[in-house]
């Protein structure tokens, strides 16, 4: 008999499962894919040495994770590793603005664009300095976030309070005009800011944009050594030495309800596992009360406010094994491990406003990875392992570039937007094309069939989207883990804080059922 139950080992199950195991509870963990990690994986997908991060792959907020920070994951084998910078975004123009973990780097990059700018992204940091903490403590605590925000009050005082609340809430473009005079600073806060499915005029969009970059600045963009995988791999061995238990290609298709009490689960092969405390699902919001719960006991308020759920873009990835390191025009890009391709915010928008109307983008922006310039190990001498990914609709209306993909996804198609990714890839780094010696492609149904909590391939498990966070997520209600069934709890990246490895979810989870059987007990 196990204490917890916890469906579905990516790092959000995997961080719930050993708090729970570090408070002396007996837990299993049940994974329907034949390895653990969910989104964080890593495999040779080309051909052997050339390792590639299937799912996401760069860790800043792992990294600077309370929650995650506190299982002193380098003790189990992890290590963190990094380039000469954080982020590059080049132009074709030949420009060229990065982030780096050396301040006065960073500084001097956005100076090049107008005078005044390195010493306002200097105050911007020293704002993050004062109020980061509290906010990646708010990441991994149940709303209300009562103890950061006293913390938070104290170090802005009230009025600085009122004015970082403001400027949290802008749209990205407007946050860059009122903080900046030059087009790069513009570039690197609105490509981050798309990181949380925000477009350049969403709101929140100044916040995520903000956030990301001080986080680079602070703890830069790591990548664990060996691929992602590493993450996963020390994760499960540090739950293994605390007697917990990873079951893999065990799929859950129910959960056991008991007099208004979850008290178990229900394999694909009709076992039936029981749980005395909790059970935690690391799955979608929609899965969870649409699929593992008997109807009955799934208020019909749930069920109707689960029809508003809205999930982020959808996303089509690439990973290459190339002949040698990127051939960048700015040399920047080839110090840099993560590159944002597009022309600029104008650009951004246009792409976001194609996406809104449920077009496949007629220009990309990648989000693009290259790996040899900090962990040699992910493929042999001389040679690179990258990837990008660029989002399209959930719901495809049209091309925007004419060339008819309309979401089949058949290899015509997958072909067809490829070599529009290579081609933004040719204009920045001529030759890039001529060093493919093999690729592996994702389309939104293999993103979602290798891990089925990335729905058409969304990454953030719901939109970042205001009206969709906080007290919003994943329904309007509190934002807590509980649900409407004693004892189950939401641990995925479908509630309060939402996407991105930090482990948030799976904390706030583990918190909470720790919290009621203290009270019960």
């Amino acid at each position: 008999m196990h204490d917890a139950i916890v469906i579905g080992s990516g790092p959000n199950g995997l961080v719930a499962a050993n708090m729970l195991a570090d408070a002396g509870w007996n837990v299993v963990v049940l994974e329907e894919q034949p390895t653990p990690g969910g989104a964080v994986k890593t495999a040779e997908a080309t051909e052997p040495g050339f390792r590639h991060d299937l799912f996401s792959a760069f860790y800043p907020l792992a990294a600077a994770s309370p929650a995650i920070r506190a299982l002193e994951l380098e003790q189990h084998g992890l290590r963190w590793r990094h380039g000469p910078l954080v982020l590059a975004h080049p132009r074709s123009d030949g420009t060229c603005v990065v982030l780096s973990r050396d301040l006065e780097e960073t500084a001097a990059s956005l100076e090049a664009f107008a005078p005044g700018d390195g010493d306002q992204w200097r105050r911007l940091f020293g704002l993050w300095q004062r109020a980061g903490g509290e906010l990646l403590d708010g990441m991994t605590r149940p709303l209300p976030p009562v103890r950061a925000g006293l913390s938070l009050t104290r170090r802005l005082g009230p009025r600085g309070l009122l004015r970082f609340t403001r400027l949290a809430l802008l749209p990205v473009r407007r946050f860059a005009e009122e903080q900046f005079r030059g087009e790069g600073a513009a570039r690197l806060l609105a490509g981050n800011a798309l990181h949380a499915d925000l477009a350049p005029e969403s709101s929140l969009g100044g916040f995520f944009g903000w956030f990301l970059c001080s986080l680079g600045q602070d703890v830069g963009y790591p990548f664990p050594e060996g691929g992602a995988g590493s993450l996963t791999e020390a994760l499960v061995r540090r739950l293994e030495r605390r007697c917990g238990t990873v079951r893999c290609g065990d799929a859950v298709d129910g959960i056991l309800v008991r007099r208004g009490r979850a008290v178990g689960v229900r394999t694909a092969s009709g076992i039936e596992i029981e749980a005395t405390r909790a059970v935690l699902a690391d799955t979608t919001a929609p899965s969870l009360y649409l699929d593992l719960l008997p109807p009955e006991v799934v208020p019909g308020h749930v069920i109707s406010a689960l029809r508003a759920f809205q999930w982020d873009s959808g996303t089509f990835k690439v990973d290459w094994a190339l002949d040698g390191p990127i051939p960048w025009s700015a040399a920047e890009a080839r110090r840099a491990p993560v590159v944002h391709v597009a022309e600029g915010i104008d650009e951004l928008t246009e792409w976001s406003g194609e996406l809104a109307r449920g077009l496949v983008p007629a220009k990309p922006f990648l989000v693009f990875g290259q790996y040899s310039m900090g962990d040699p190990s992910r493929c042999p001498a001389g040679k690179e392992v990258a990837w990008a990914y660029t989002h399209v609709p959930q719901k495809i209306r049209g091309d925007a570039g004419g060339e008819g993909i309309a979401g089949v996804w058949d290899a015509r198609e997958r072909e067809a937007l490829v070599a529009r990714i290579e081609a933004r890839l040719e204009e920045l780094a001529p030759g890039f094309r001529a060093l493919v010696r093999g690729r592996h492609v994702q389309a939104p149904p293999d993103l979602e069939s290798a891990n089925r909590n990335l729905v058409n391939g969304a990454l953030n498990g719901g939109t970042a989207q205001l009206h969709q966070q906080l007290v919003y997520r994943p329904i309007a209600g509190l934002g807590r883990p509980e649900t409407p069934v004693r004892n189950l709890y939401l641990a995925s990246a479908s509630a309060h804080p939402g996407g991105g490895v930090h482990g948030g979810p799976g904390a706030i989870a583990a918190r909470a059922a720790l919290r009621h059987a203290r009270f019960v007990g």
